[in-house]
């Protein structure tokens, strides 16, 4: 696969998932951008707009396999990972492998489940594999997890700690249609669900290719220091605590590399790590006095620590 070849599937995919999320272009592509580096997603929003629909529309446009898991306080870790049982007809312990190993994971309400079954997605997420028993199995590639939650009804839930959430790529808010597109749905979902249309245009094996181009993006010494740059201001800002970890900047980089490729080039600008910093960054950091529903306090301060960090210029 080459960059053009990339930039022809993600409009393909962004025209086919844009029959069912209408008028969130912006986010679609992020999404794809999540999936060519190899990371995962959050998507944080109230009830009803879109966050599940946008994960299926995803799923069925991939030919890959899909599972989705409804996150709830009784939810065991086992039966995310799976479990060793005792195969009496062959007299034998088999592993009978958990909901976490398909292509695509659907962890819906994540914050509703208890921290001990939050933290059996810890290595799968990262590592890529799965240990039981003390006994490692990889998990199928590609694998992408797609989180959901809901930040204003926080009653029975448990928040996500850093170490989770700094397993995530970006965190994305679809926030409410315009009226138009609104419109528009109404008219599409009139007779039928536009979701029941969607195919597979998507490989495993064009996923996987467009994950090993995304890596051979081009980043130059200065992008890089610029990257660092960003990093550091928000280690040093008087309003935050808590910065970008060195996770983040390698996740800040993967995503710049990503935005490169799908816009059809083979070298990363300051303006694509610009595009993708807040998503990337905005739910690692924690700010002085933070509470529950102070994101846009983190966004503002990223805001500004873009404006004030000069960026590199051609010579």
């Amino acid at each position: 696969m080459d960059i053009e070849m990339l930039k022809q599937l993600t409009n393909q995919l962004k025209k086919q998932i844009g029959t069912v999320i209408l008028g969130k272009e912006e986010q679609v592509e992020k999404v794809l951008l999540c999936l060519y580096s190899g990371g995962h997603i959050l998507l944080e929003d109230i009830p009803g707009t879109g966050k599940t629909s946008l994960a299926k529309a995803l799923a069925r446009s991939l030919d890959c396999s899909f599972k989705r898991i409804q996150f709830t306080p009784d939810l065991l870790p086992s039966e995310l990972t799976g479990i060793n049982y005792y195969n009496q007809k062959e007299q034998a312990f088999q592993f009978r492998p958990g909901a976490i190993f398909a292509n695509i994971l659907l962890a819906d309400e994540i914050n509703r489940a208890t921290p001990r079954t939050q933290s059996s997605l810890l290595e799968c997420m990262e590592e890529r594999q799965c240990t039981v028993d003390g006994v490692s199995y990889p998990m199928p590639r590609p694998f992408l997890v797609i989180a959901t939650q809901n930040p204003v009804e926080t009653q029975g839930t448990f928040p996500l700690p850093e170490a989770q959430l700094d397993r995530f790529l970006m965190r994305l808010s679809l926030g409410y249609p315009q009226a138009q597109q609104e419109q528009a749905m109404l008219a599409s979902y009139r007779e039928t669900s536009p979701m029941d249309a969607l195919a597979p245009i998507c490989s495993q094996q064009q996923i996987l290719d467009a994950q090993k181009l995304v890596t051979q993006i081009r980043v130059s010494q200065p992008v890089a220091e610029y990257l660092v740059a960003l990093a550091n201001a928000t280690r040093q800002h008087a309003q935050i605590r808590l910065g970008l970890s060195p996770r983040g900047v390698i996740a800040l980089m993967r995503a710049s590399q990503a935005k490169a490729a799908v816009q059809g080039r083979d070298y990363v600008l300051p303006d694509d790590a610009k595009a993708v910093f807040l998503d990337v960054a905005a739910h690692r950091i924690i700010c002085h006095g933070y509470q529950m529903g102070q994101e846009n306090a983190a966004q503002e301060h990223l805001r500004q620590i873009l404006a004030d960090t000069p960026a590199p210029v051609e010579a």
